[in-house]
C-alpha cells in the first residue's frame, strides 16, 4: 500500500509540474499575442495614414486611364 501511495504522490508532484510548466508558456504566449496586436494596431495605422497620403495625389492627377490598345510597343 505504501508503494502505491508513493506513487500516486509522484504522479500528482509530475502533473503539478507539468500544470505550472503550462501556466508559464501560456504566459509567455498572452504577452506575445499582446505584442503583436499592438504592433498590428501600429502598422494599421501607418497604412491608413498612407492611404490618405497618396489617395489626394491620385485625385489631383486626374489624367486619363491608360489604355493599352492606344499605346504602340517602343520597337514601332
Amino acid at each position: 500500500m505504501d508503494k502505491q501511495l508513493q506513487a500516486l504522490v509522484q504522479r500528482i508532484d509530475d502533473l503539478e509540474s507539468k500544470l505550472a510548466f503550462q501556466d508559464d508558456t501560456i504566459d509567455a504566449l498572452d504577452k506575445l499575442v499582446q505584442a503583436q496586436s499592438s504592433e498590428l494596431q501600429t502598422l494599421h495605422k501607418y497604412i491608413r495614414l498612407l492611404a490618405e497620403k497618396i489617395q489626394p495625389e491620385e485625385d489631383a492627377e486626374e489624367s486619363p486611364p491608360f489604355n493599352l490598345i492606344d499605346e504602340r510597343p517602343p520597337h514601332y
